[in-house]
């Protein structure tokens, strides 16, 4: 870029930012309080541009560079529309357009500044009473249409503020617009065509329309309030001012005052001092300003000091008859008038007594048989506080001679010990729906059998025991197939062992499906701790891993209420029907569908 170019940039700048200190200036001169905002501006008016550049090029068949001269242009008009979020806050959609005529000579061709935009940007706007300074940031499109060569758009951007001198709430004139102008452009081999770039000046004036928005500013208010309204000699009250429509940008002083009332501060909020006041009524009164003219507005509230009245109390004991060594609950019913926090505490003629809340415990050890006083007492939260005592008597009796001792039981421990709890195992998919009876193989039967007999004598000494039954499936079938097969398996138990004696009230039962699985690794430590298998036996099973642990969640768990014991996980291995019992083949055989005749 040439010097020449390179000072008018800086003399824009300048003056651009010269106009818009001056605009700010006038403005804090003539500020008041603002005017309502509008929702929507359209702006349209004369436009002057000024590029401040030349335009380099290579016309066609030419061996050298052009360049020529961008002359300022007069001939311009401008519009945008600005939706305003707030008062200062917008978003401007601008276009203008300067159209000119090129004027050639034998050897300098000048080139009016043809030239357009199309932006978008935001605008921050400073509102007083009479004037409405703006600055703005546009980006968009750039149209540069020299005579010389063809047009191009580039993206471009704009700079700069202005000045509006508002008539009324919806028109304004717009006295200046000045931006600053930014674009580049290439015409012709870079190699060999400088750059064209805009560093000029557009300035505007014309008209500015201003629709929607508020009303006309409501003058400033104040509402009093204080906290709480009714309170005793000594509470704290806090009085509260609340200001409305004060101008956002000037600070709003408090200054308070009552009569027979000290109070502290300058702020919104204010402590009553209620210390030595005489019952009755009091008022305070607050005094809002801002410093300007109608900037002003007060506001009272009034709280009232209550007479003071003590607690009541009365307390009672818990049983009211006790061994020695024993101990009684002693509760207080205690309440405040004036709805006070209470404070309690106690004491004893003899024994021990605790406790600082509502209920004290009173323990008789070591006391003397005979009568026992107990005093409560209770104050509220005053300084000095209201007190208040109740007394209650705890009867002390001598202890009866010990009761002998409890005849043991060896035979439920015996019998609980024999308890060598199961778990039952299931052939695939059985039993099935067409056969809910069937499914338990000899060597199962045989242990339920063993179960039956020694449950039904372990119900003559606890005959709140409970057997609980948990089937479990492997997880090859659907999640509602698995529900509905446990839930036969649990049955088929139950029934088995209802039929051999136990009674069927004392026997739960849960159904699973397939939602508690024994993983992999938890048979493979079953396989490893079954004493019945050889080192062989185990090296085949962990061979079969996956059939192993079908197998093993084909099972019902048992479990006994009383102790919490569970079954033992372990498969028969060496029964005579294993065999039937690890087979993953099974299910049930469906009925040949009819033929249509």
């Amino acid at each position: 870029m040439s010097s020449r170019s390179k000072n008018y940039s800086t003399w824009v700048l300048a003056m651009v930012s010269s106009l818009i200190a001056a605009m700010f200036a006038l403005v804090t001169v003539v500020a008041a309080q603002d005017p309502p905002p509008p929702k929507w501006e359209l702006f349209g008016g004369y436009s002057f541009f000024d590029p401040g550049a030349d335009v380099h090029g290579q016309l066609s068949g030419a061996l050298l560079p052009l360049s020529s001269r961008l002359e300022s242009n007069p001939r311009g008009a401008g519009i945008s529309a600005t939706y305003d979020f707030n008062s200062w806050f917008g978003l401007t959609l601008d276009t203008s357009t300067h159209w000119g005529s090129g004027e050639s000579t034998l050897f300098k061709r000048i080139d009016d500044a043809a030239f357009s935009n199309l932006s978008l940007g935001p605008k921050f706007t400073f509102r007083t009473k009479h004037f409405s300074p703006f600055v703005e940031v546009l980006i968009g499109d750039h149209r540069l249409m020299p005579d010389a060569f063809h047009d191009i758009d580039k993206l471009g951007v704009m700079a700069g503020g202005g000045l509006d001198l508002d008539i009324t709430r919806h028109f304004a004139l717009r006295l200046f617009r000045a931006d600053y102008v930014y674009s580049n452009y290439q015409y012709g081999s870079a190699s060999v065509t400088p750059r064209t770039e805009i560093r000029g000046l557009r300035l505007q004036a014309g008209i500015n329309f201003m629709f929607g928005g508020g009303e006309s500013p409501v003058p400033p208010s104040a509402a009093c309030s204080v906290q709480p309204a009714d309170v005793f000699a000594g509470d704290p009250v806090n009085a509260t001012a609340n200001g409305s429509n004060f101008n956002p940008k000037r600070t709003v002083n408090y200054r308070w005052n009552g009569t027979g009332v000290k109070l502290a501060g300058s702020e919104t909020s204010t402590r009553i001092e209620t210390a030595g006041l005489q019952p009755g009524s009091y008022v305070v009164t607050a005094n809002l300003s801002d410093g300007s003219k109608n900037g002003s507005a007060s506001c009272s509230a009034r709280f009232t000091i209550k007479e003071n009245r003590p607690p009541v109390i009365a307390c009672s004991a818990d049983p009211a008859s006790v061994q020695t060594g024993g101990t009684s609950t002693i509760t207080s019913n205690a309440s405040s008038p004036d709805g006070r926090r209470l404070t309690y505490s106690y004491t004893s003629s003899s024994g021990e007594i605790s406790g600082d809340g509502s209920t004290a415990t009173l323990n008789t050890r070591g006391a003397e048989p005979g009568r026992v006083t107990v005093t409560c007492n209770v104050r509220d939260d005053r300084d000095p506080p209201l007190t208040a005592s109740s007394t209650t008597l705890v009867n002390v009796e001598a202890p009866p001679p010990p009761p002998p001792p409890p005849t043991p039981a060896p035979e439920i421990k015996d019998l609980e010990a024999k308890l060598d709890l199961h778990s039952i195992y299931f052939p695939t998919a059985q039993p099935y729906t067409a056969n809910p009876t069937g499914g338990l193989l000899p060597s199962q039967e045989q242990i339920l059998l063993t179960l039956a007999t020694d449950f039904a004598k372990y119900l003559q000494y606890r005959p709140d025991a409970n057997l609980i039954l948990s089937g479990h499936a492997d997880p090859r079938g659907s999640a509602d197939y698995n529900k509905a097969l446990t839930e036969r398996r649990v049955e088929r138990t139950k029934n088995f062992l209802v039929q051999h004696g136990v009674p069927a009230d004392h026997v739960e039962t849960r159904s699973f499906g397939d939602e508690q699985p024994l993983t992999a690794e938890q048979i493979k430590e079953q396989v490893a701790q079954n004493p019945d298998l050889t080192p062989a036996d185990r090296q085949q099973m962990l061979g079969n891993l996956r059939v192993m642990v079908l197998a093993n969640n084909r099972r019902v768990d048992v479990s006994l209420s009383t102790t919490g014991q569970q079954s033992t996980h372990r498969y028969p291995f060496n029964a005579k029907d294993y065999l039937a019992l690890i087979s993953t083949k099974g299910g049930e055989k469906k009925s040949p569908a009819k033929k249509k005749p």
